[in-house]
């Protein structure tokens, strides 16, 4: 690998190069966050490279526009008791994290990156971005860059998790810019930490991240809403809650068209797909959709979970959504949320105000049909986040000065 990267940089003249750094445990909303930026980086300057460390097992699903490659980390992920363990044979925790930390600096040294994104976690995990970071600081010019989702966790277990990390630290030192995904007079995921002035003065708020709509094309067949887990490792509550909608109101329309996401479990996933072989076509499954926004673009609504990403689908296809967001093992998605129902964007499915049950569900189901998309809410500027980025990319790297649109 090193060889083939110092190869790569040689040959690779002038080029800036962007590495992005999105480590990827459980889930698919870094490697997605990450691929969006790098997508619109390069459109916007043709004449830059970009690199995407990741740690998703299913990198090799997605496609990667001209200009941006990947390097896959050894996968670690969580099991049933909340702790992370290495998906790679004969390796522990530890050994693994060592062996991902290793690929990430030889891959920054060889690469020498002119700009480094890192999606969410100052020190990376486990802290195996240290060495890296001290080596680009130490050894080149390179711009440091954090980026942040819009909503982290609740303000006192983000507070503790930054300070067991060393994340604050880590971020007064290291990083040029904070760039923040969402809008400040929504959420302010920072507020909690203890940041000096001069590191909030380093913070960009970008807006939420666009994402590709497509044309609708001619519906064929009956009308759908999307139902969508996200990755689906956590989404089994949520299918179940759909489809026992289905099962107990025979008249419920429209039918569901439902992506159960690339990490749901096997035997989960076959005890629905009985259930649903019995509901005579009226939920239509697909396991992972890699170009999810055609999806989108034919449906009269969604009902999802409420990660960040499929958040910005919502916005950006402007669907009428119910989200039933997790609580555990972070309060992320029911924050996040909650602020959008307040603001007329989206309804949430609250456990406790409305109940995780079929009753629910049907009564979310049919309330699509008249619930006003997220545009009736007049919020403006939501959706500027990657004309943002790739302005402050722009300023961050002088060279593309000319290049700029």
């Amino acid at each position: 690998m090193a060889d083939r990267l110092t190869a790569f940089a040689e040959g690779a003249g002038e080029a800036p190069r962007v590495l992005f750094y999105s480590h990827d445990t459980f889930g698919l909303g870094h490697l997605r966050r990450s691929r969006a930026l790098a997508t619109a980086i390069t459109e916007t300057y043709p004449s830059i490279s970009s690199i995407i460390l990741t740690g998703s097992p299913v990198a090799g699903r997605f496609t990667f526009p001209a200009g941006v490659d990947h390097v896959r980390l050894p996968g670690v992920t969580k099991n049933s008791a909340g702790q992370y363990v290495s998906q790679t044979a004969g390796l522990d925790i530890d050994q693994a994290t060592e062996l991902r930390s290793g690929i990430i600096r030889s891959v920054t040294e060889n690469y020498r990156p002119d700009l480094l994104i890192v999606d969410k976690e100052p020190t990376g995990f486990r802290g195996e971005l240290l060495p890296a970071l001290e080596w680009l600081q130490e050894n080149t010019q390179c711009k440091l860059v954090l980026g942040l989702r819009d909503v982290l966790d609740s303000p006192e277990t983000l507070r503790a998790e930054w300070a067991r990390k060393g994340a604050t630290e880590a971020t007064e030192k290291f990083y040029h810019e904070i760039w923040i995904y969402g809008l400040q007079d929504i959420y302010d995921p920072t507020e909690a930490l203890p940041l000096s002035p001069a590191c909030r003065a380093r913070m960009h708020w970008t807006g939420y991240l666009r994402r590709d709509t497509v044309p609708v094309a001619a519906q064929e067949g009956d009308p759908y809403i999307l139902v969508t887990t996200g990755g689906g490792g956590d989404g089994a509550n949520l299918v179940d809650m759909v489809i026992s909608a289905y099962e107990q109101d025979p008249t419920l329309e429209p039918r569901a068209a439902l992506v159960y996401g690339p990490f749901l479990s096997g035997p989960v996933r076959e005890d629905f797909e009985r259930r649903i072989a019995r509901l005579d076509g009226r939920v239509r499954t697909v396991g992972f959709e890699s170009q999810i926004e055609s999806l989108y673009a034919g449906a009269q609504g969604v009902i999802a979970m409420g990660g960040y990403n499929t958040f910005c689908e919502i916005l950006s296809f402007d669907k009428p959504a119910v989200v039933v967001p997790r609580t555990f093992p972070r309060m992320e998605q029911y924050i996040r949320a909650s602020r959008a129902e307040a603001l007329s964007l989206i309804r949430m499915l609250d456990e406790h105000r409305d109940g995780f049950t079929p009753e629910a569900m049907i009564a979310a189901i049919r309330g699509l049909a008249t619930q006003p998309p997220p545009s009736a809410g007049h919020y403006e500027g939501l959706l500027g986040g990657l004309e943002e980025v790739t302005r402050r990319t722009g300023v961050l790297l002088p060279q593309l000065a000319k290049a700029a649109p």
